[in-house]
């Protein structure tokens, strides 16, 4: 069987250990060699930049988030081991790990270390889909001539390179679509290297839980359940027009699924089709003052991220999720794009006017979609805020300033809510 050295990159037939080093970190199984599509998923990517640059904090537990109000952004795998996850409110986290360290997040670290990544990445294949800072697809068929290795070979030299120059570790899945290469990089975190054959797929998925479906959430398995699908064994029984007539779209997709079918493309190009931020509290609140300071925040990170991007959006959303987790969303369509944080505050304030204030929330959140280049956005002003354009100029003059000296050189009143 062919086999792989993940430390010395030396290819063999299969054994316990390398030939030429000795070491145990092998990879082996018949399509190793001629798979060619991959998802590389930075392990506990912000923790792992934190104790990168902070030596002092490598046998500690840290977690990456927010103040007690918020939430889990990231936590490195000892954190991991007592419970802690990403999106935990952070009072929980610390319930589960009271002697975690936690740090506010540092965006212009994990990114210039994205970037840096991505660098790497693009020295393999220009075929490469980002989903965030930390995770990618990427399609090197066709590149064993141009690199003289397969592409194995040139995966597992990216993270042994990633170890070595920047000190940071990722795992690779390897398959022949999408779907089953990101099922593959998550089944030996950190530092793992899995592969999914063609010919195994079905057999490998038959008694697998339908949650390992990426963007089945909660909700998602809630409605499984009801059906009775909890595994791709269960959902192979299905009829293709019964689950269409059960699940809308997404029982067309559920059916090829099943049967470890992806015909989706790695796309270098694909858009972000929206820019949101979502804050989740340590209680739950109905202070109009307090829910008030959240938009402002809200809305300003959104802008920021659009900013940086150089898009701009013409529809607005404001998303609320009650104490008994019921979700209430609004939107609303603007005139023209915009990235100002001042305009997409006004129009959330709006949305939420319109709402029964007298409920508890657990959770705001701001969104930005149908996305456009900036170039074209907030040419006109507001007609009902006769002091939009000089608003926006003070937000520019802002923006300057905190590009200069730092986010929090200037901060408006209401953001200290």
């Amino acid at each position: 069987m062919p086999a792989l050295c993940r430390d010395c990159l030396q290819d063999f037939d299969d054994a316990r250990r390398c030939p030429a080093c000795g070491s145990p970190r092998i990879v082996s199984h018949p399509e190793l060699f001629t798979l060619s599509i991959a998802h590389m998923d930075c392990d506990a990517f912000y923790a792992s930049v934190e104790k990168r640059d902070n030596p002092g904090l490598v046998d500690k537990p840290v977690i990456v988030g927010g103040g007690r109000r918020g939430v889990v952004s990231a936590a490195c795998y000892i954190a991991r081991i007592k419970g802690v996850r990403s999106a935990m409110p952070m009072f929980q986290a610390l319930k589960l790990c009271p002697e975690a360290i936690v740090i506010k997040p540092r965006g212009d670290a994990y990114a210039a270390a994205s970037r840096e990544i991505r660098t790497m990445m693009e020295q393999l294949t220009p075929a490469i889909e980002p989903l965030s800072l930390d995770e990618a697809f990427l399609d090197l068929s066709g590149t064993a001539k141009l690199h003289g290795h397969p592409p194995a070979v040139m995966l597992a030299r990216l993270v042994k390179r990633m170890e070595r120059e920047l000190r940071l570790s990722g795992s690779i899945g390897l398959s022949h679509n999408k779907f089953l290469a990101k099922v593959a990089s998550d089944l030996d975190k950190p530092r793992g290297f899995a592969v999914i054959g063609r010919a195994e797929t079905m057999e490998f998925l038959e008694h697998r839980p339908v949650r390992m479906i990426w963007g089945v959430g909660a909700a998602g398995q809630a409605a499984l359940d009801r059906a009775g699908i909890r595994t791709f064994a269960d959902l192979r029984r299905w009829d293709r027009r019964d689950l269409q007539a059960r699940f809308g779209n997404f029982g067309e997709r559920l059916f090829h699924l099943a049967r470890g079918e992806d015909r989706r493309r790695v796309s270098a190009n694909a858009p972000i089709k929206s820019i949101s931020n979502e804050t989740t509290f340590f209680e739950d609140t109905s202070d109009p003052e307090i829910l008030d300071g959240h938009l402002w925040r809200l809305s300003e990170k959104v802008a920021d991220r659009a900013k940086a991007r150089g898009l701009a959006g013409r529809v607005v959303t404001l998303k609320l999720k009650r104490a008994n987790h019921s979700l209430i969303t609004r939107r609303m369509a603007l005139r023209e794009a915009t990235q100002m944080a001042h305009r997409l505050y006004r129009a959330t304030r709006h949305l939420y006017d319109q709402i029964d204030t007298q409920s508890r929330f657990r959770l705001i959140g701001v969104g930005l979609s149908d996305l456009s280049s900036a170039s074209d956005a907030d040419r006109t002003g507001d007609l009902v805020d006769t002091n939009a354009s000089s608003r926006a100029a003070a937000e520019r003059a802002t923006d300057a300033i905190r590009q200069r000296f730092g986010h929090d050189a200037i901060r408006k009143g209401r953001s200290l809510r």
